[in-house]
C-alpha cells in the first residue's frame, strides 16, 4: 500500500466531524506535508472531507447519489462565504431544507424543524428559539450574535454562521447549489453500472497464457484486465489476439498489453462511451487513483445505461436543454429544417447568439438529422464551424442539417444557419455511430 493510500485509509477510519490538518497527517504517518496535502485534496473530491476557510478541513460523511440533493452546514458555508460563531462541531451534519425568518418569532417557529436551516437577520432570541428547536442558524447581513446564543450552538452541536450577503441572495445562492446537484445526480457516472471486482473475471501476472483459454471456455468472454497478485493494482489488458499462436505455458505478463486504458468510477459514461468508440474497445478497466482495480465496463453495459437516461425525465435544467428545447422541427419530405428563437439565456453581454450556443445548436440538428438515418447512440468527434453573421437577441433561426454521407461507423452532416434567408452560419459536424 503506497503513503497515499494509507493516508487515505487513516482519513475513513477518523471519526465523522473530526478536524484534519496537513501537519498533524504528516506527523501521525510520518510522511512529507506535500504527500499529506496531496491526499486530503483527493479525500476531499472523493467527498469524505471539506475544507472551510477560516475553521479547516474535517471529516464529514460522503452523501450517497439519492441523497446529493441535501447540503451539509459546511458546504453551505463555501456556497455563501460564511464565518462560523458557533457550533462547529456540527458542520457536517446535512440540512433538509432551509426557512427563511420573515415573520414574529412565534409564528416563525411552527415552520422550524431539526436539521433544518434558518435564514434570518440581527434577532438574537429567534436565533436561541431556532437552536433549542434543533435547527442551525445562517445570519445574513454581517451581523453577529450574543455569547450566550454561541455557547448554546457549541453544546448542541448545531453551526451558527455569518454571511455579509443579504437573505434573498443567500437564499438563491444555495437554491442554486442544490439545483446543481440535482444535475450532477442525473449525469450517469461509470461508478454506477461498473461490474465489481469480486464479480470481475480476471488475470495475475502469475498466470500462464493456459488461464486465459480456461476462463475462455468458461465464460466466452475473450478479454481479461491483468493485476499484480500482490496490491491489485492494473498492468495491462489481455485478448484473443494477444494469446493467439502462443504457447499455453508463456507467462501472461509476455503476451499483454501493458499500460492500457482506464477509467476512474467518477468518470462519466458518456465519456467512456467516447473513448470506448474512439479506441474500438468492448471492455474497460475502472480503477481507484492509486491504479487498483475496481471493476470493469462493457460496451454493452455503457449502451443500456445510455438508453436509461435517455428515457429518464429531467429534475435540473442545462444550457444546453434550454437551447434545445426551443427545438420545433418543421420537416419536409426533402429536407431536414429546425425553427428556434433566440432567447435571452442565448445571447452575449452584446446581446447576440453566442458561440457556444451556436454550437449546441449545430450539435442538435447533426444528431437529429444523422438519427433519422440510423438509429441508435452517437458520439460526436469533430466540428468546423464558421461564424458568417450575428444574430440578434428575439430574432428567428432556420437551421437546415443535410447528410452528406453515413456509414456502419460513422456519420457527416453538412449543417446550415439562415436568418431571414440569409446564411449566418455553416458548419461541418462528423459523429462517431454505437451501434446498439
Amino acid at each position: 500500500m503506497t503513503k497515499h493510500e494509507q493516508i487515505l485509509q487513516h482519513i475513513r477510519s477518523l471519526d465523522v466531524g473530526s478536524k484534519i490538518s496537513v501537519r498533524q497527517v504528516a506527523k501521525a504517518l510520518q510522511v512529507s506535508e506535500g504527500t499529506a496535502y496531496r491526499a486530503i485534496k483527493d479525500a476531499e473530491n472523493q467527498g469524505i472531507v471539506s475544507t472551510i476557510e477560516r475553521v479547516g478541513t474535517i471529516r464529514i460523511e460522503k452523501k450517497q447519489k439519492e441523497n446529493i440533493e441535501k447540503l451539509t452546514f459546511a458546504e453551505v458555508i463555501n456556497i455563501v462565504d460564511g464565518q462560523v460563531l458557533g457550533g462547529r462541531n456540527g458542520l457536517y451534519k446535512t440540512l433538509s431544507k432551509f426557512v427563511i425568518g420573515a415573520m414574529k418569532a412565534e409564528a416563525m417557529m411552527r415552520y422550524v424543524e431539526p436539521e433544518n436551516l434558518l435564514i434570518v437577520g440581527n434577532r438574537e432570541q429567534v436565533h436561541k428559539m431556532a437552536l433549542e428547536s434543533g435547527a442551525a442558524v445562517l445570519i445574513t447581513g454581517g451581523f453577529d450574535t450574543n455569547d450566550e446564543v454561541k455557547a448554546l450552538a457549541d453544546r448542541l452541536e448545531l453551526p451558527i454562521i455569518s454571511t455579509t450577503y443579504d437573505t434573498f441572495t443567500v437564499a438563491a445562492m444555495i437554491n442554486r447549489a442544490i439545483y446543481d446537484q440535482l444535475i450532477k445526480k442525473e449525469i450517469l457516472m461509470v461508478e454506477d453500472i461498473l461490474i465489481p471486482f469480486d464479480k470481475t473475471y480476471l488475470m495475475t501476472n502469475g498466470h500462464t497464457v493456459e488461464k486465459w483459454h480456461e476462463l475462455n471456455k468458461r465464460t466466452s468472454h475473450s478479454r481479461y484486465p491483468v493485476i499484480d497478485e500482490v496490491d491489485g493494482k492494473l498492468l495491462g489488458m489481455v485478448t484473443a489476439k494477444d494469446v493467439m499462436g502462443v504457447s499455453p505455458f508463456v507467462e501472461i505478463e509476455k503476451v499483454m498489453t501493458k499500460q492500457p486504458i482506464a477509467v476512474t468510477s467518477k468518470t462519466s459514461v458518456a465519456s467512456a462511451a467516447h473513448r470506448m468508440v474512439w479506441e474500438g474497445i468492448e471492455l474497460l478497466p475502472v480503477t481507484d487513483s492509486g491504479r487498483r482495480l475496481l471493476g470493469v465496463i462493457s460496451r454493452q453495459d455503457v449502451l443500456k445505461a445510455l438508453q436509461m437516461i435517455q428515457r429518464q425525465p429531467q429534475v435540473g435544467e442545462t444550457i444546453e436543454d434550454l437551447v434545445t428545447r426551443h427545438f420545433e422541427d418543421v420537416s419536409t419530405p426533402q429536407e431536414h429544417v429546425y425553427r428556434l428563437e433566440v432567447t435571452p439565456q442565448m445571447t452575449n453581454h452584446l446581446g447576440t447568439i453566442s458561440y457556444g450556443v451556436m454550437t449546441t445548436i449545430v450539435t442538435e440538428a447533426g444528431s437529429r438529422a444523422l438519427r433519422k438515418y440510423k438509429k441508435g447512440d452517437l458520439v460526436v468527434e469533430n466540428i468546423t464551424l464558421f461564424f458568417i453573421k450575428p444574430v440578434q437577441i428575439d430574432s428567428e433561426m432556420k437551421v437546415c442539417p443535410r447528410v452528406l454521407e453515413v456509414g456502419r461507423k460513422f456519420g457527416k452532416v453538412d449543417v446550415e444557419i439562415f436568418h431571414e434567408n440569409q446564411i449566418v452560419g455553416k458548419a461541418m459536424l462528423m459523429a462517431q455511430l454505437i451501434d446498439r
